[in-house]
């Protein structure tokens, strides 16, 4: 193995939308540097971390039936029956939801709880409401992404938080997505809510650490298995 291939496999690949980012931290830098040599070295560090920010490394997924995954990096901040925003359409009943809060050191790249086929996307605006404090879906700029599994629907909230609010989503309704498959992004600090298919029980707790695409969030097989009359692909 030659050096270059070294360096290359050690590096996590940034993700493209986090390229126009890095580029203008790294040209802050420059700019600034010229002027006064310190800000040269804060720059720096900066663009470090915006790049390491945008990181998208590759996951194993788990692939049994029925396992839910979590779709983001961070930290399980609640486990409640909550009602799914009114524009998802969802559920007219409270849902198992599992928040994942992410700090700005986390993976910001989620991806797909379960296999399936996605019903819905709903946008709305938000007026940045810190994505931490508990209801902040309510206020905050978020994103929903419904896809129908084997197993029931299951719904994905992105929420974003104070920081340049922005919620990036490439999936489109009618559309097949397997678990584990990327579908959106947040940038700079964040939350994401899953609300579980009924009779879904979670195997998380509050304050656990989550690994996008590989911590199971539920074993909805261990409850009942997937309904003859409803296939998702």
């Amino acid at each position: 193995m030659t050096i270059i291939e070294s360096i290359k496999k050690g590096l996590v690949p940034i993700h493209p939308e986090g390229y126009p980012f890095v580029a203008l931290f790294a040209l802050a830098t420059c700019v600034l540097g010229w002027f006064y040599a310190p800000f040269f070295w804060i720059g720096l560090f900066l663009s470090l971390w915006c790049a390491y920010f945008f990181r998208d490394p590759q996951r194993i997924t788990p692939l049994r039936q029925g396992l839910v995954v979590s779709p983001a990096d961070g930290v399980v901040s609640s486990v409640e029956m909550a009602m799914p925003p009114a524009e998802t359409g969802l559920s007219e009943v409270p849902l198992t939801r599992v928040s994942i809060f992410m700090s700005l050191l986390n993976m910001h790249v989620n991806r797909a709880p379960m296999s399936g086929k996605i019903r819905r996307v709903s946008y709305k605006r938000g007026k940045g409401v810190k994505a931490a404090l508990d209801k902040s879906g309510d206020g905050n700029e978020r994103n929903s992404v419904i896809i129908d599994t084997d197993y029931g629907a299951i719904g994905v909230t992105q929420i974003a938080g104070l920081m340049t609010r922005r919620i990036v989503c490439w999936s489109e309704p009618d559309a097949t997505i397997d678990v584990g498959e990327r579908f959106g992004l947040i940038r700079f600090g964040s939350q994401v809510d899953v609300y579980l298919p009924p009779n879904a029980e979670p195997c998380v707790v509050i304050g656990q650490s989550m690994v996008a695409g590989e911590t199971i969030l539920a074993d909805i097989e261990r409850n009942y298995p997937p309904a003859k009359d409803h296939k998702a692909h």
